[in-house]
């Protein structure tokens, strides 16, 4: 039996669930900006502490 709205309802929570998907890989790139930022500056803190050392 053919019934559009359980079709309509299907194509909903489809989206919906792309759009967590995007959010999660938002997230997750977020989190890996941060993380190599501050990896950098460490990286940077440490080239600052062996240039005032020597």
């Amino acid at each position: 039996m053919y019934c559009p709205h359980l079709r309509l309802k299907t194509a909903r929570r489809e989206r919906e669930r792309e759009r967590e998907r995007e959010r999660e890989r938002e997230e997750r790139e977020r989190e890996r900006e941060r993380e190599r930022d501050e990896r950098e500056r460490e990286i940077e803190i440490g080239e600052t502490r062996e240039s005032t050392i020597d």
